[in-house]
């Protein structure tokens, strides 16, 4: 299908996409709908995970949008895939589903933003335009589920016998949500805790800054911080940073 030609105000770069969906008609309703922004060309459309990917390593795109649920390769393994082969590409889901199993895989996969079907064209085109510009975008449910899984790590219930008997050992903290992060941002985090720079960071670990700085708004989306000294105290409750590490 033909696509609109981008309209890029004067001096403003083009974001580049590739849209991924198993729907014939729900991703090139997304390639026209896309194409209507300014500033923005759909360069590749592909109808699963594999095709995404091979459509990314060929046309380099500033940005995939990407379906979960497909055929061949899903969503999910074709965004674990991209944050290997092309760390420096964003991923933003669009997808009918925010549950549980649906929103963590993604994240851990490596996604930067996170989008249900049910948004909008401003909301789509606004996380579109977040993610190119490093930052993470995340639909208000997603959100809230990130906080509700931090929240019920960080606040175990006690146990009845500790209940019971107040001089009964407490009961022991619930397993960290830790695993949320990735294990690159896991290592960001570790070194954010050791008090280094995204300059610093990137490289120790031989990375663009611009690359780091997309690792670090990701920890920070995933861990609630709203800053560098917060994500630095997850770290430590956690148990990423040892406490005595702590000085």
């Amino acid at each position: 299908m033909s696509v609109p030609e981008p309209r890029a105000a004067e001096g403003r770069q083009v974001i580049r996409l590739v849209i991924a969906d198993d729907q014939r008609v729900t991703r090139e309703g997304l390639a026209l709908l896309v194409g209507l922004n300014e500033g923005m060309e759909v360069v590749a459309l592909a109808a699963d995970g594999a095709q995404a990917v091979a459509a990314a390593l060929e046309h380099r795109p500033d940005v995939v949008l990407m379906d979960l649920s497909m055929p061949v390769l899903d969503g999910t393994a074709a965004t674990a895939a991209l944050a290997e082969q092309l760390p420096d590409t964003p991923v933003l889901v669009l997808t009918t589903y925010a549950d549980d199993a649906s929103v963590f895989p993604a994240l851990r996969a490596g996604a930067r933003g996170y989008l249900t079907k049910d948004a909008d064209s401003d909301r789509i085109e606004a996380g579109i335009r977040a993610v190119h510009a490093g930052q993470t975008f995340l639909d208000p449910v997603v959100q809230q589920r990130l906080v509700d899984a931090a929240l019920a790590a960080a606040t175990p219930l006690p146990s009845p016998v500790a209940a019971a008997s107040p001089t009964a050992p407490a009961a022991p903290p619930a397993s960290p949500p830790a695993e949320l992060l990735t294990e690159r941002e896991r290592e960001v985090l570790v070194l954010i805790a050791q008090g280094l720079s995204n300059g610093e960071i990137a490289a120790r670990l031989y990375l663009g800054q611009a690359t780091v700085k997309s690792h670090v708004n990701r920890i920070f989306a995933k861990t609630g911080a709203r800053d560098r000294a917060q994500a630095v105290r997850y770290a430590y409750r956690v148990g990423l940073v040892p406490a005595e590490d702590g000085g």
